[in-house]
């Protein structure tokens, strides 16, 4: 057989070992937090939409919900300002908070922009808009930290108004109290929040790392699946740290609300979606509850 034919052959496997995956999680919700380098690095910008829009067109119903913390830093730079944490948290005055707004708002329109120019409809929103994100003021281990928000409800039928009209949401993460001041929430807080109440089949958080390690120095400590047990064992005996710490809080939030799986993959690789979601191995680290049944096909 010559290597011409070998190579379509080898395409064609791909597509089968897919199949069960599509069957699987056809008309399924899945919730695509995208930040990190993917977000700035255009090449690997336009590979995640690649994938988001796949997965759309093979019958998936992704939800994106962007960050931006990279280009509000950049911006807060750029007008003279001093970007401010605390406890790894930025700190939001009312002016920071208005740049922050601004720039999250261009970021939205750019991805809109890019899922419209694939030829799937998408329509950008922000947590402000139906009162999609109503949040209370989040503190910083009892530090005010400005206008950041704690999300308490989601208004969950605007999406689900969306997705019946077959858009793909994008979401902006900002929020309105109870009292409409605008408040900044946290791109993973806002993804998970979504994930938990449309209870959605699968979250994914698209990040700088490649996954969780048992020991971070090592990349051999890999875990390609982890339960809920074991991520809280792993969080009581200290390996887990940094900002992986309030990720994986998140991720089991999601699964003990109702989320059926949730993954942490690594953004800077194209088509980390595709890999993870569509491949018997997967790449990253897939987070689910106890007793769950493995979804691999294959070996």
């Amino acid at each position: 057989m010559d290597q011409n034919m070998q190579k379509y052959l080898d395409k064609a496997e791909v597509l089968i070992e897919a199949l069960p995956y599509i069957q699987r999680f056809n008309r399924k919700i899945i919730v695509v937090k995208y930040g990190g380098s993917a977000m700035v690095d255009e090449n690997l910008k336009e590979q995640v939409i690649k994938d988001v829009t796949l997965l759309k067109l093979v019958g998936f119903k992704p939800i994106i919900v962007h960050g931006g913390g990279k280009e509000i830093s950049r911006w807060v730079s750029k007008v003279g300002m001093e970007p401010n944490f605390v406890n790894g948290l930025r700190v939001t005055d009312a002016e920071t908070m208005e740049l922050a707004e601004m720039v999250l708002g261009k970021v939205n329109k750019e991805l809109v922009q890019l899922v419209e120019s694939l030829g799937v409809r998408a329509i950008g929103i922000s947590g402000k808009d139906g009162k999609l994100l109503t949040v209370d003021k989040k503190y910083a281990d009892g530090e005010d930290i400005g206008f950041v928000g704690e999300i308490k409800k989601v208004n969950i039928q605007i999406l689900y108004d969306l997705l019946e009209k077959d858009f793909l949401p994008i979401i902006c993460p900002v929020g309105l109290d109870d009292d409409y001041n605008t408040y900044n929430i946290n791109a993973d807080d806002a993804a998970c929040a979504i994930a938990r109440a449309m209870r959605a089949e699968k979250l994914a958080f698209l990040t700088d790392i490649e996954g969780v390690y048992k020991d971070p120095k090592d990349p051999a400590t890999l875990i390609s699946e982890l339960t809920v047990s074991d991520a809280r064992k792993l969080m009581d005996e200290g390996y887990i740290g940094g900002g992986m710490l309030p990720k994986l809080h998140n991720c089991i939030d999601a699964i003990e609300h109702g989320v059926s799986r949730v993954h942490i993959l690594d953004g800077r690789i194209p088509h980390c979606l595709l890999l993870e979601i569509f491949t018997n191995k997967g790449i990253g680290t897939a987070i689910l509850n106890d007793g769950a049944q493995q979804f691999y096909y294959g070996e």
